[in-house]
């Protein structure tokens, strides 16, 4: 940790009730202190990327000699890459890196709406759970059996080859429901031909 860091944090932390400044050595206890000012008991905690150093931007730099690519946004910046969905060139101030994938800020915006930069999604279909109430369909509706169990197997099979969750979560879903169905269609197939009576 940086000299002098947290005292330069700290000084930034006040009491909520008399809100005189936390003195650096209040921070990062396990427990609650009492505040020195007002005896309200307070916790601060100072997370360690206060102390990252911030990495600088990069700049554009301009076009010093005849000949060089341009930016498409920027004609008097220099070329650094060029935008993998569009192919237009671009400088370092127009580049966005999203997954080793150079964009464009043109591109990005349709990219996340069309679901195509999978790194930005902020929502997915859960394939898995899908199946799982298909599945248990049947229950509520005996006669849809033959129907729900083939497409349950058929989204079961499709969520192993589709992204997951956005959080982690296990497959046992589209285990259970490869389990279930071929049962649920073997009992459609006796009931309907084979019972007795």
């Amino acid at each position: 940790m940086p000299a002098g860091a947290l005292e330069m944090i700290a000084a930034s932390a006040v009491c909520p009730q008399c809100k005189c400044p936390i003195p650096a050595e209040f921070c990062n206890l396990s427990e609650p202190a009492p505040c020195p000012s007002c005896r309200t008991s307070v916790l601060v905690q100072v997370f360690p990327a206060a102390f990252h150093e911030t990495a600088a931007g990069q700049t554009a730099e301009p076009i010093v000699e005849a000949g060089t690519a341009s930016c498409f946004y920027h004609q008097q910046k220099k070329a650094v890459t060029h935008c993998d969905v569009c192919g237009r060139f671009l400088c370092a101030l127009c580049e966005v890196d999203i997954g080793g994938q150079h964009i464009c800020p043109i591109c990005l915006r349709p990219g996340k709406k069309k679901g195509k930069l999978a790194s930005l999604d902020s929502s997915r279909t859960l394939w898995d759970s899908a199946a799982l109430v298909l599945c248990l369909v049947p229950i509520i509706v005996w006669p849809v059996v033959i129907v729900t169990a083939p497409a349950a197997m058929t989204v079961a099979i499709l969520s192993f080859y589709k992204p997951g969750s956005l959080v982690p979560r296990r497959r046992w879903r589209s285990i259970l429901v490869l389990a279930l169905s071929p049962l649920e269609i073997l009992f459609w197939v006796w009931y309907s031909f084979f019972r007795p009576g």
